[in-house]
């Protein structure tokens, strides 16, 4: 019982001090709402642990009480480091006229209670991290003067009640998340001097209401989204000192209005999409010093002048279309300008001698330009010239001697013109000199060394011109040096030992030159060496041990020399990225030592005289992205341990003598683009798991064992570009999934066993360009006419294939094909008429194919007519001649017997025969008449045989042989 009447004892007095606090509101009160406040606030400085019960609390820090001190009206816990949310016992201290709660690290919103400090003329609540929209009740508090919220995450729109403090002077809601447009209720803020909107998204039109500020000096709205043009009505703030509206969406003309801000030093308008000429009335501005109109729309001359811009000293007129040249009366002798920034205009026409008038000037930037001629040799009027910008111009001629009389100059920029000559020892003369860069010009000669006493020189970029000789021996001078890029030159002889004590160099360029000899010792002394790059050049020996020792090495580029030797002295270190070594005589073994170079991404050693196996553990090095050992001597199996390089997307292990079956485990590298491993010895199938490599956009497998058909999966590289599977030993058909490889622009598969038909479904890979080779297989069938659509491709070969049937006329659709060969198969028909410019070779082989260039159809037709023709008549004539010959014979033979016989009768005669031996005669020559009648040369055989007792007359041409054995019997 006595515990119950004590809670509520407890509870009736706190709710007493409660009523008594919100009633009578004197410091005691306050002091229990600081306490609460204390409570509830993350102190961990112990800024409030002076806050004791025992003290007065006007005496507590941070606080200011009236001075009668009955009450708290000032709050002020800037940087107090405290966190937590607003604690809403704040909004009991009716009496606070200040709260300054900024650059803590106060969390949440903003409540609407803050409504209930009607007292408030000050709250800064800046730079914290509390969210939320701005309270509408914020515009109930009309004692307030300044109001700064910004820095913070607050969102949504600026409520138009912000139009309810009339006696606001200070508003800042910059760097916030603000969004929608500016109220036009703004305008009602007539004590208005600083208006800060700054870093948010707010859009929309500037209201014209604006001109309704009467007092306002800063304007300040950069980095929104605001849009439509800028009201003429800002013409109207007399006061107006600081306009900043850089980077927004605003367009239109550069109101002329703007001339009457008599008062303005500050103007910025960069950063927008306005348009048209400057106005010649801002020449009226003669308090402006400050002038930004960059990265705008803007064209025409450039029609400001010192004479009327007198306190002007920033001029950023670049990233415009500008055009002409700098007008001469730009500047006067006493002129403040110090800032000149034309960079990227359309400005042309010589070096400005104008501009040799602004005595002031430090920093002159005209890069980017149309600017050309020589430079002036007068240069060196510019005394107080810290940083020349002349750089992507087309200034000519040699760099004028002069230039070594600025003694200021800090930072020299000509890169990209086409400055001719030598360096001018002058040079020398800038001890300031901080950066040089004259790469992308024309510029030979020797690199002079009186260059090495500019002892500030940081950065030195020569690259691209025609240096010649060597590198200067007292290099060694330029102890500040971060910089040496001489990449691209002709520059000769060894590096100078003197270079190791460029202790601070992070950067050596010295790529593409004719450099030799061997490394010096002293490298071992750049210790902060970051990137090394000796590409292309006739270094030579083995590599010194001093590299060892350069443990921040992060790029080492040394391909394309002549070192020897093995890799060993190289560093290993977590902090190299890159080593090239490609184009070398590095032999021995790959050190594992590599290893040690966990975060090592590309890692090439490529032609070299490298030997063994690839050490196993290359597989901790997680981060590789590209592994190149191509062109080695290597040999054994590839280790499976790479298979934890996850990140690897280039592996280039071809031309080698690596065995064993190509790894399966190369599909689980996810990231992988290319991978080339052709040229060795990999025999078995082609792995179905590649298919799992989507991100592949290179496979060649080519010059190989390999056998077995291709995996269907291939189908799956959706992203792959090049197919390369020549010489080897697959079988089986093309696969057709091969046609979601979409993107393939070349594709090889000759020189291998693939059986069956051409699939129709290549014909879908319309990105196809490079080639399409399928030669020197088994491929039967016809060449399908879907291969018409690949209307991109250049070179297509079929050759030594089985393939049958005409040659499809949609092929002749490929007017981009350079190379056709359909050489050594069994085609026919005839040719598209397109495919007449292609040499004879193309085609040989098929003896059936006609149309050029082979020989027409129709006389191939008719040949084939007139051989048949031909033929007969052939045979005709023979047999005709055959039948003659023997007819004529028989003639002959018949004539001769008769001649014969008749010469016989005639010698007879001529010895007297009787008459009757006569008639006997002419019975046997003629026969009987009766008998013989109608038969006169019918001959009988019989009567052709003489009697054995006859005479044969020598002169007889053919003696025939008779058996007379029976007719003298």
């Amino acid at each position: 019982m006595d515990c119950i009447r004590m809670s509520h004892f407890v509870l009736f007095f706190t709710v007493l001090s409660a009523v008594l606090a919100v009633t009578f509101g004197d410091s005691s009160t306050d002091s229990y709402w600081l306490h609460r406040i204390k409570s509830k606030l993350v102190d961990p400085a112990g800024v409030l642990e002076s806050w004791p019960p025992t003290a007065h609390v006007c005496s507590w820090n941070g606080l200011r009480c009236s001075d009668d001190e009955a009450y708290v009206i000032g709050l002020n816990l800037s940087a107090s480091r405290l966190s937590g949310s607003l604690p809403p016992e704040f909004w009991n201290l009716s009496s606070l006229q200040t709260l300054d709660l900024s650059l803590n690290f106060l969390t949440g919103s903003i409540p609407p209670e803050i409504g209930q400090l009607q007292n408030l003329r000050t709250l800064l609540l800046y730079s914290n991290s509390l969210s939320g929209k701005i309270p509408p009740e914020i515009g109930l508090l009309k004692k307030l003067q300044v109001l700064r919220i910004g820095d913070n995450m607050l969102a949504g729109q600026i409520p138009p009640n912000i139009g309810n403090l009339t006696e606001l002077r200070v508003l800042g809601l910059a760097y916030c998340q603000l969004n929608g447009s500016i109220p036009a209720e703004i305008g009602n803020l007539k004590n208005l001097i600083s208006l800060d909107l700054q870093q948010n998204s707010l859009s929309g039109l500037i209201p014209t209401e604006i001109h309704g500020c009467d007092e306002l000096q800063n304007f300040a709205a950069s980095n929104n989204k605001l849009d439509g043009e800028i009201p003429a009505s800002i013409g109207k703030l007399q006061s107006l000192q600081i306009l900043n509206l850089a980077n927004n969406s605003l367009s239109g003309l550069i109101p002329t209005e703007l001339s009457h801000l008599s008062n303005l030093q500050y103007l910025n308008l960069l950063g927008n999409r306005l348009n048209g000429e400057i106005p010649s009335e801002l020449n009226h501005l003669v308090q402006l010093q400050k002038l930004d109109l960059s990265s705008n729309n803007l064209s025409g001359s450039i029609n400001l002048f010192n004479i009327q811009l007198q306190n002007l000293e920033v001029l950023v007129l670049a990233d415009n279309a500008f055009t002409g040249s700098i007008p001469s009366n730009f500047c006067l002798k006493n002129s403040n300008l110090q800032q000149l920034f034309l960079a990227q205009n359309k400005l042309s026409g010589g070096f400005p001698l104008e501009l040799l008038n602004c005595s002031l000037l430090q920093q002159l930037d005209l890069s980017n330009n149309n600017f050309e001629g020589e430079l002036p040799p007068s240069f060196d009027k510019l005394q107080n010239l810290t940083d020349l910008l002349l750089n992507n111009n087309s200034f000519s001629g040699s760099l004028p001697p002069g230039i070594g009389n600025i003694s200021n100059l800090e930072n020299l920029y000509l890169f990209d013109n086409m400055i001719t000559g030598s360096i001018p020892v002058e040079i020398g003369k800038l001890q300031r000199l901080s950066t040089i860069y004259l790469y992308d010009n024309q510029m030979s000669g020797s690199i002079p060394m009186e260059l090495t006493n500019c002892t500030s020189l940081a950065a030195i970029d020569f690259f691209g011109n025609h240096f010649s000789g060597s590198i200067p021996e007292t290099i060694g001078k330029l102890k500040n040096l971060v910089l040496l890029q001489l990449r691209q030159n002709d520059l000769s002889g060894p590096i100078p030992p003197s270079l190791g004590y460029c202790k601070r160099l992070q950067q050596l360029a010295l790529a593409d030159n004719k450099l030799s000899g061997v490394l010096p010792p002293t490298f071992r002394f750049l210790s902060e060496l970051s990137t090394v790059t000796l590409y292309n050049n006739s270094f030579e020996g083995p590599l010194p041990e001093s590299l060892s020792y350069l443990k921040n090495l992060k790029i080492i580029n040394f391909s394309h020399n002549k070192f020897s030797g093995t890799i060993f002295p190289l560093t290993v270190s977590n902090s190299l990225t890159a080593l090239d070594l490609t184009n070398n005589s590095f032999s021995g073994s790959i050190p594992s030592t590599l290893a040690i170079s966990k975060n090592l991404t590309r890692l090439r050693l490529a032609t070299n005289l490298l030997t063994g196996n690839i050490p196993s553990e290359l597989g901790q090095l997680t981060k590789l992205a590209f592994l190149d050992l191509s062109f080695n001597h290597l040999t054994g199996e590839v280790p499976s341990q790479l298979s934890s390089c996850q990140k690897l997307q280039h592996l280039l292990l071809n031309n080698n003598q690596f065995t064993g079956k190509m790894p399966n485990w190369l599909g689980s590298l996810q990231e992988l683009g290319e991978l080339h491993l052709s040229s060795n010895n990999f025999h078995g199938p082609v792995p179905a798991e590649l298919g799992n490599c989507s991100r592949l956009l290179k496979l060649s497998l080519d010059t190989n064992n390999l056998s077995g058909e291709i995996p269907q999966e291939i189908g799956e590289l959706t992203s792959l570009n090049v197919l390369n599977l020549q010489r080897n030993n697959l079988s089986g058909s093309i696969p057709p999934t091969i046609q979601q490889c979409k993107k393939l622009y070349e594709l090889r598969l000759s020189e291998n066993f693939f059986t069956g038909s051409i699939p129709s479904e290549l014909g879908r890979l319309t990105e196809l360009q490079v080639i399409l080779d399928l030669s020197r297989n088994l491929l039967s069938g016809e060449i399908p006419s879907s291969l018409g659509n690949l209307l991109k491709l250049e070179r297509l070969n079929l050759s030594f294939n089985r393939l049958q049937g005409e040659v499809p006329s949609s092929l002749g659709k490929l007017t981009s094909l350079d190379m056709l060969n359909l050489s050594n198969n069994h085609l026919q028909g005839e040719l598209p008429s397109t495919f007449s410019g292609f040499p004879l070779g193309s085609f040989s082989g098929n003896d059936k194919l006609c149309g050029p260039p082979l020989s027409s159809c129709m006389d191939s037709a008719g040949h084939e007519k007139n051989k048949l023709s031909n033929t007969a008549v052939i045979c005709i004539i023979v047999a005709i001649v055959f039948t003659s010959t023997v007819i004529c014979l028989v003639l002959i033979y018949i004539m001769l017997r008769i001649w014969c016989n008749w010469r016989k009768v005639s010698i007879s005669n001529s010895e007297g025969a009787g008459i009757e031996q006569k008639r006997e005669e002419e019975k046997w020559v003629y026969g009987d008449e009766k008998k013989r009648k109608g038969e006169y040369w019918r001959v009988n055989s019989m009567a052709l045989v003489p009697s054995q007792k006859e005479h044969i007359s020598s002169s007889c041409i053919f003696h025939v042989k008779m058996d007379t054995q029976n007719h003298g019997k």
